[in-house]
């Protein structure tokens, strides 16, 4: 942390009063009326980061409500109201929002003495799923609350962002041992690897040790340590689908999801999300068209809403995600970056792993619906139907959103 320190200062110190004006939207320090530039509202919040995520969740409400309208004239959903699924996608929306006033209103002082107990908590949860977790489809991943069903897994993500984020601040005078600084995190993710693979859900073990691994090259652990632990968890996942009959079935079925032997089963879902996409063209249907999401599209609402929106919204539709989910996670990044320009370390961490969490499951996401990377039980991060995902996005964001409350309030000489 010292030595950190040390070279910030020194960095800091070399800059002219311009390039400082560059690195920072305002002055440290500096009042309303002082200097050429006056300051931004330090104690306001980030406006366009909000409104992109308000966007995301209203075009995601709209979509999910089209992509299962039809689906109670499934024998499977009979008993279910056409609105059953987008009712329930708002009242979770809901929820994330009185959650989301609550988590913006704790210091990140505060975040960081809980991520342990965060981190553990999510453990307790995953360990719980695998006894009193509701089973769908072979997997057991929720845990059900009345009003909605809890995915231990989401919280796992952020638990382990946490707790990764304030490991590497404590370890950072020992980021260059391996045993010493690297071993303990690398066992913690492990363990968390292991309850998920249970489930089984290698989607969100993939999340995990991303944003892990993520942090720990951001922490500056040795790049000899990080490339050589990316080769073992790489060799992992591929002895993971090599001894897996059925995840070997879906790599095959991904190479060649039309072969007559994959289009009725494991490639059924990437060759129909295909066709979708490939309806919508340039300008799409229009909305509420689709023909896909009635009974043909398996899982519409939530891991293959993208292919609905490129069938209703053609390719302008999928770039328009595309464009804002880049700028959503470019945003986050610049957030992280600013609070460890200011010494920040934790916070910036903490921010960058939730750039990563957001971007890197919206780019496999969409890989899987365009048909650029295998299937993966994995939702479209704010915009898929899914309770206990929507409220762990959310208040991830908002934890964005307090750091950046955080730097400006730094900025302008505010105490902390």
């Amino acid at each position: 942390m010292s030595s950190l320190r040390a070279s910030l200062q020194d960095w800091w110190s070399k800059r002219s009063g311009q390039e400082r004006e560059e690195v920072l939207p305002v002055r440290l320090g500096a009042s309303p009326s002082s200097g050429p530039y006056q300051p931004a509202h330090v104690l306001g919040f980030d406006q366009a980061l909000v409104w992109v995520t308000v966007a995301l969740l209203l075009w995601g409400v709209v979509m999910v409500y089209s992509a299962s309208i039809a689906m109670p004239d499934n024998p499977r959903f009979s008993n279910y109201a056409h609105t059953h699924f987008v009712m329930r996608h708002v009242l979770s929306i809901g929820v994330a929002f009185v959650a989301c006033l609550l988590a913006y209103q704790v210091p990140m002082e505060r975040w960081e003495q809980w991520a342990p107990w965060i981190f553990v908590g999510s453990i307790v949860l995953l360990i719980a799923v695998l006894g009193i977790g509701r089973g769908v489809n072979g997997a057991k991943r929720w845990i059900s609350l009345g009003v909605m069903n809890f995915q231990p897994s989401e919280l796992a993500k952020l638990g382990v962002l946490l707790y990764a984020s304030s490991y590497m601040v404590r370890k950072m005078e020992l980021k260059e041992q391996f045993f010493q600084a690297v071993a303990p995190m690398a066992l913690a993710v492990g363990i968390v690897g292991l309850l998920l693979l249970a489930e089984p859900d290698m989607g969100a073990f993939m999340v995990i040790a991303v944003i892990a691994m993520g942090i720990l090259f951001l922490g500056g652990v040795n790049a000899r340590m990080f490339f050589l632990i990316a080769a073992i968890l790489v060799v992992a996942f591929a002895l993971m689908i090599a001894l897996s009959p059925w995840r070997r079935e879906r790599i095959f079925a991904y190479l060649n999801p039309w072969d007559e032997q994959f289009s009725l089963g494991k490639g059924y879902q990437l060759t129909h999300a295909l066709i979708a996409i490939g309806r919508g063209e340039i300008f799409g249907v229009g909305l509420g068209g689709s023909v896909e999401k009635l009974h043909w599209l398996p899982e519409a609402h939530t891991d293959f809403l993208l292919a609905v929106i490129g069938e209703e919204f053609g390719l302008l539709g999928v770039l328009t995600v595309i464009v804002l989910f880049f700028w959503l996670t470019r945003r986050i990044m610049h957030i992280g970056r600013q609070a460890i320009a200011m010494d920040r370390v934790f916070s910036g961490l903490v921010a960058q792993g939730v750039g990563m969490w957001m971007g890197f499951q919206a780019f496999i996401n969409m890989g899987v619906n365009l048909g650029a990377l295998p299937t993966k039980g994995l939702t479209l991060p704010l915009m898929s139907y899914g309770g206990s995902a929507v409220l762990l996005n959310l208040v991830a964001i908002t934890i964005v959103m307090r750091i950046d409350l955080e730097n400006r309030q730094l900025m302008h000489g505010v105490r902390l």
